[in-house]
């Protein structure tokens, strides 16, 4: 054995008790720096190369490449450092300290995903540096809950990593090598206020946000005839029309509107040309009723991503697991992966239903397998090498 870092059960007690909140609001975000600089000495202790990666133009935020051996190719093991925000009074037990009962660790990101770093640090104590024909990274990123700052750092940066990733998200252990993507945009209209009783005295964007509402739901219409994708349980892209404001009195003709939608798009389609068609049919109406508009992100969009089934990852993990890998619609950091050349695949033992949760737990009989299987793809990808796993 290589290593003096702390055990298993000491690891999980370090990452869930460090504080790494990631929030689009101020107010709950934290920096991850303390808990990179805990991940970076325990991976220096079990032989690794540490890197801190600051994140470019968000103080406070770093990503971390740890690495094992040296050479081409190989394989990332990956997860995001940050949890979501959370109501301490809704918790049965203590959010920021792991607790055992029931057969289960307790605690804010056991499954959603900090738990991760710790097994495949307690899977790579069975390797030395001279043991790999090709190198083991595990990389902890910035903001995945928030933003994917750091994931999106990467990609600007272009460095290459490994060859073959695994990113520890929660899927019951179940491969999962597509994801839908993930947009938010808000549509706004302006037009002129004026008094309730005689509507010529303005231009009511209600009534211009209530036609641009229908022409957006024929449009969700044509997308879900023209796109299907049957490896998911919604084989279609979605439109949500989730948020809407305009006006402030009812004696007011109402100056200007806001709708916020939620779309979740296939692999194969792009969100900039999404982007333009919302935009094209909201500016016919706003041309028809003399209305200013815009379209704009709420923010920058999470791409789909598929990586295909004859990639060794996906390959070797539905070997191990016994199970085909399948489609999830929630978003990770896996196109930014696909987008640095490697095979990506989504495999964890945390439980979605679990995640952004009270009690978030991650089951003890869940470590034993994972361990394994991180050991396996691990010898596979990096000490029998790339023959092998091509």
């Amino acid at each position: 054995m290589t290593t003096q870092s702390p055990s298993l059960k000491t690891m999980l007690e370090g990452l869930i008790g460090t504080l790494s909140v990631s929030s689009v609001t101020p107010a709950f975000d934290h920096s991850n720096e303390p808990l990179v600089t805990l991940l970076a000495d325990w991976l220096e202790s079990a032989g690794f190369r540490a890197e801190i990666l600051p994140v470019p133009g968000h103080p406070g935020k770093f990503n971390l490449l740890g690495t094992l051996g040296s050479g081409p190719g190989g394989l990332v093991l990956s997860g995001h450092t940050d949890t979501v925000p959370f109501d301490a009074p809704l918790w049965t037990h203590d959010p920021l300290k792991l607790t055992e009962a029931d057969g289960r660790y307790y605690g804010l990101g056991t499954s959603d995903m900090k738990s991760f770093f710790a097994l495949a640090l307690e899977a790579a104590r069975a390797f030395r540096a001279s043991d790999l024909k090709c190198p083991l990274m595990i990389l902890a990123t910035a903001d995945e809950e928030s933003a994917m700052h750091g994931a999106r750092a990467l990609v600007t940066a272009g460095r290459p990593l490994g060859r073959h990733a695994l990113i520890g998200e929660p899927t019951n252990l179940r491969p999962v090598r597509l994801h839908k993507g993930v947009m938010g945009e808000s549509v706004r209209l302006v037009g002129r206020s004026g008094h309730a009783s005689d509507p010529s005295l303005g231009n009511n964007a209600l009534d211009g946000m209530h036609e641009v509402m229908s022409v957006i739901l024929d449009w969700r219409a044509e997308l879900q005839q023209a796109h299907r994708h049957p490896a998911f349980p919604v084989p279609y892209p979605t439109v949500n029309l989730g948020h809407i404001h305009g006006g402030d009195n009812p004696n007011r003709i109402c100056g200007e509107c806001e709708l916020h939608l939620d779309l979740r798009v296939l692999p194969g389609m792009d969100p900039a040309d999404l982007r333009n068609a919302l935009a094209e049919r909201v500016a016919g109406v706003g041309r028809r009723r003399g209305l200013q508009w815009s379209v704009e992100p709420l923010f920058a969009p999470i791409p789909p991503a598929e990586t295909p089934t004859t990639a060794a990852i996906v390959r070797a993990c539905e070997s191990l697991t016994g199970h085909a890998a399948e489609a999830v619609s929630f978003g990770t950091e896996m196109p930014f992966l696909n987008q640095l050349g490697m095979d990506t695949l989504i495999l964890g033992p945390g439980d979605i239903a679990q995640a952004h949760q009270p009690d978030e737990f991650l089951a003890l009989d869940r470590i034993p397998p994972t361990l394994e299987l991180l050991r396996a793809l691990i010898r596979r990808f990096c000490v029998e090498g790339e023959a092998a796993a091509g």
